[in-house]
């Protein structure tokens, strides 16, 4: 649940600005502000009518200055928080003289660069809350697929003739209404083109995706429209199902490994049976089954794990792992899914993956979305919506809340905000909180240790006893089937975000050990 509303979507920021105050006001006389554009890259920006009333305004007026074509996220900085940037949501968080930051926001995203500049290859957007956006390592190193699926599809160029014709087409059609006769042959190479460009996307798109990008066909080419349809696409729409199920059977007979893989052959004797086990990517995933590097092979990417065991060993040699790590990430993946792992052999096999640093580049990898830095930004944005919802809540749900609804009006640590909106979250859900969040106190290592050993899923805090909630705890973690597969974290919210990466990462159809639990459920 906590996914579909903070990390489902690419939602423009809409919440209130109230949470993180500032009492600057948009006036009318002159304004000058600080607008960093990139790594040194600082520009001035004179308003001459002040600072706008609308964000909107202020977006535009930093587009058409700077000459940013692409769509743009603002942060401001807040003195009151030792001058870290924040999202802003309305220009009165503004002052003259005051400092922005201009996230210009893109899809493709790189693995092996901790910070790195804007990619012009996607056309698509996303949010991110870093400051840096990243940039995902070169497909042959990961998969063709380095994007989500596209609010508006992107209808591809079709070749030179059927353009020729349906140019004219929409022309006579926005003259006389007139539609287009096509031939058998035009007709063909629209939707080999079409199916092309789905397939970048997902190998097996939805009933909505073929609704989508019928919708986007007709709007590019009106011409195209059919007569009697009760939508105008709906034609299309079966004629690209169809098409797109051949065009898997192609790949299929070619060795694509994401197809091949629910094969018959690839079947046990048992399992012979075209809808038996189907083996497809769930919650989103870009590169559910990647091919191998070219020139890679099961061998050499074994090898290059045994030798990832001796690097972890070494002492500042993050980029050779990162580097390591992108390269064995569909032998990784293969692995997962036919396997189907448990998580302490997976952790021996692989441990580099066990680290903060690695996990969010592996999510990156998978998703084509940043895990960390999408799930607080969707959280901060939907913060003020949420609280508002659980406070107007009543009965025993409200009771329960109270003391969390307290520590959330007492403290301004952006961490400890984030940690109460998540408890009353999943208790407004009608769920315990602690089966997620387990907190310890006054407790032994090992003690701590033999209850860890009979979780499923969940996050730890160990406080020392007496300490209170604003104050650091001793240790931050997660802990999966028993195992602890993370710790010293700085926040609860960090944990709840990688516990979701992890949960995502090793989910297979058939792999549901650590989706029993009771607390999972708000994920």
């Amino acid at each position: 649940m906590i996914l579909s509303l903070i990390g489902g979507g690419y939602i423009s920021p809409g919440h209130n600005s109230s949470n993180y105050p500032k009492t600057a006001m948009a006036h009318s006389t002159t304004a000058k502000l600080k607008v960093i554009l990139g790594d040194n890259n600082i520009e001035k920006l004179t308003l001459p009518n002040g600072i706008p009333e609308s964000l909107d305004d202020l977006i535009g007026t930093i587009r058409s200055t700077f000459g940013l074509k692409c769509s743009l996220k603002l942060q401001y900085m807040d003195q009151d928080f030792g001058n870290d940037f924040f999202n802003l949501n309305s220009t009165a968080e503004l002052q003259d003289l005051g400092t922005i930051k201009v996230i210009q926001q893109t899809t493709l995203i790189s693995a092996t660069a901790s910070s790195a500049s804007v990619s012009s290859e996607s056309d698509d957007c996303v949010s991110l809350a870093s400051n840096d956006s990243i940039l995902l390592s070169s497909p042959e190193s990961l998969s063709s697929r380095t994007k989500q699926w596209p609010e508006e599809f992107p209808i591809p160029q079709f070749s030179y003739d059927t353009e020729l014709q349906l140019v004219k087409g929409n022309s006579e059609c926005q003259v006389g209404n007139k539609l287009l006769t096509l031939s058998s042959r035009i007709k063909s190479d629209i939707l080999n083109r079409v199916v092309e460009e789905i397939n970048r996307y997902k190998a097996y798109p939805e009933d909505a995706h073929f609704c989508t990008v019928a919708e986007a066909l007709i709007k590019k080419h009106p011409c195209l429209k059919e007569p009697g349809s009760f939508n105008g696409c709906y034609g299309w729409k079966q004629r690209l199902k169809y098409k797109m199920g051949n065009y898997r059977t192609q790949l299929k007979v070619l060795g694509c490994p994401e197809l091949s893989l629910n094969s018959l052959r690839s079947k046990s004797t048992m399992d012979a049976f075209p809808a038996k086990k189907v083996k497809r990517p769930k919650r989103a995933k870009a590169n559910f089954y990647p091919s191998f590097p070219t020139g890679e092979t099961q061998d050499s990417m074994e090898k290059e794990r045994i030798e990832l065991l001796t690097d972890v060993k070494m002492r500042n040699n993050e980029r050779v792992i990162t580097d390591k790590m992108a390269c064995t990430f569909a032998y990784r993946r293969q692995e997962v899914v036919n396997q189907e792992p448990s998580i302490q052999g997976f952790k021996d096999r692989w441990p580099a993956l066990f680290h903060q640093k690695e996990i969010n580049a592996e999510f990156l990898r998978l998703m084509a979305v940043p895990l960390e830095d999408m799930f607080f930004a969707q959280l901060d944005i939907h913060s003020s919506q949420l609280i508002r919802v659980i406070r107007a809540k009543g009965g025993s749900t409200r009771q329960k809340n109270a003391d969390i609804m307290d520590i959330l009006d007492q403290t301004e640590d952006i961490h400890l905000r984030r940690e109460c909106v998540l408890k009353a979250l999943i208790i407004f859900l009608g769920e315990d909180a602690d089966d997620l969040i387990k907190e310890y106190r006054d407790s032994g290592p090992e003690d701590i240790q033999r209850d860890l050993e009979h979780l499923t899923v969940a996050v730890f805090v160990i406080r020392k006893d007496g300490e209170g909630p604003q104050e650091p705890p001793e240790d931050i973690g997660i802990v999966i089937e028993g195992v602890k597969v993370l710790h010293g974290l700085t926040s609860v919210a960090s944990a709840c975000a990688l516990l979701l990466g992890y949960t995502t990462m090793y989910h297979t159809r058939g792999y549901t050990t650590m989706y029993q639990t009771p607390g999972y459920t708000t994920m």
